[in-house]
């Protein structure tokens, strides 16, 4: 870029030299400052490192980076176009630009640097700005809604990571006790006295044995569940390979029924993800929920899959069946379940109530009704998995639903 009136502050700049592309994005966010328009640090950030792609042998690609990046209204270009000129040609406008001398900014990324230290280096007599950011405390309340396709690589990874297990039963099944105390295992002593003529020198013992309940997920993959279901579905891989020496079975909820377990027994979600997806052929489609839950109970939940198992329905409740064919078939699964929990993303909205006749229709044999629109949601959903307890809240849900019509 030519240099007219004073030194371009780019002049000197290196391609590798971080610190001083820092420091001049820092120093034309100041300037901005100064000619009265708002600028925010986080905006600042943004702009050093859109420079440290676009570089610096473009006059477009920097006005760009520096227009798209920190500006937040269309009535402030006209500013930034005469500060630009002023700072980065040296253009005189008439604009008032002196300002205080430019300071370093120092970008920490608090999940990258272990040490917590900025990588750039401090210069004599600079002021230091050490900006401390985490990209992944920002994802975990953001509604998977509001995702763009770069924040869902890092949704992934953290979804996969959380530890998704059943709670724990009591089982005919018993072990053997290493110590003194237990019940007798009056067949193993038998055996063990074969070994000693006949005499009973050691009386064996065994102790009952817990085992995970058996999961059982129930996806709603409809077009009213669209901008949900891409997580939801990661959140049931996650079990289903966190668990897959276990009973846990995945359901597609469509117009249709689809059983997609064995398509999310892989350990990459990618390929996972991409094998259920190509499974359903009724892939944001419509939904009959009641018909779905009918067809399950009749072919899968009432000949073992559902019996004490925990259940969990991932569905925002819009249906287009009979509100008394999803009544009935709720109660029959609710009577061969454990527990069902039901997963609702549009719960976490502000004053939301549970009114769409098929939400209204099934919460009277709900147990748990959760939020599942974002990953602290996810996280609790699998607490909820993990420590359900023995005792039906059906009537407390009854309560709510009567509250809120």
């Amino acid at each position: 870029m030519a240099t007219k009136n004073r030194q371009n502050p780019a002049t000197n700049l290196g391609e590798e030299d971080r610190s001083t592309l820092e420091r001049v994005a820092v120093g034309f966010a100041r300037r901005l400052r100064t000619a009265g328009l708002v600028v925010p640090v986080s905006r600042t950030i943004t702009y050093a490192r859109a420079l440290d792609l676009v570089g610096l042998s473009s006059r477009e690609r920097v006005y760009w980076a520096g227009r798209a990046t920190l500006l937040g209204r269309r009535e402030d270009v006209g500013v930034y176009d005469r500060v630009f000129s002023a700072y980065w040609l040296g253009v005189s406008t008439g604009v008032q630009t002196d300002g205080p001398e430019p300071v370093l900014l120092a970008l920490d990324d608090v999940e990258s640097d272990a040490d917590g230290e900025p990588e750039v280096a401090p210069e004599p007599d600079k002021e230091m700005l050490a900006v401390h950011y985490s990209a992944v405390e920002s994802l975990r309340e953001k509604d998977f809604a509001a995702y763009s396709e770069e924040e869902w690589a890092d949704a992934y990874r953290l979804i996969a990571a959380l530890s998704v297990s059943a709670e724990l039963r009591r089982t005919r099944r018993q072990r053997r006790s290493r110590r003194r105390h237990g019940a007798f295992d009056f067949r193993r002593t038998v055996r063990l006295a074969m070994h000693t003529g006949g005499d009973l020198f050691v009386h064996a013992r065994k102790l009952p044995t817990d085992q995970p309940r058996p999961v059982v997920l129930l996806v709603d993959v409809s077009g009213s569940m669209e901008s949900h279901a891409r997580a939801l579905l990661c959140f049931t891989h996650a079990v289903t390979w966190a668990n897959r020496s276990r009973k846990v079975e995945v359901f597609a909820l469509g117009t249709r029924l689809t059983r997609i377990t064995l398509e999310l027994r892989t350990r990459d979600p990618n390929v996972a993800l991409a094998a259920a997806s190509s499974a359903v052929l009724d892939w944001s489609g419509g939904t009959r929920l009641g018909e779905n839950i009918g067809r399950f109970n009749d072919r899968w939940g009432m000949r073992g899959v559902a019996r004490g198992a925990v259940v969990v329905v991932l569905s925002d409740g819009w249906d287009r069946g009979d509100p008394a064919l999803m009544a009935s078939e709720m109660e029959r699964l609710s009577r061969v379940a454990h527990r069902v929990v039901w997963v609702n993303p549009l719960k976490a909205l502000e004053g939301f109530a549970p009114i769409a006749q098929g939400m209204a229709a099934a919460l009277p044999w709900v147990d748990d009704f959760v939020a599942g629109h974002s990953i602290d949601a996810l996280e609790h959903l699998a607490d909820v998995i993990a420590n359900s307890s023995g005792t039906k809240s059906s009537q407390k849900i009854n309560q709510t639903l009567l509250a809120s019509k």
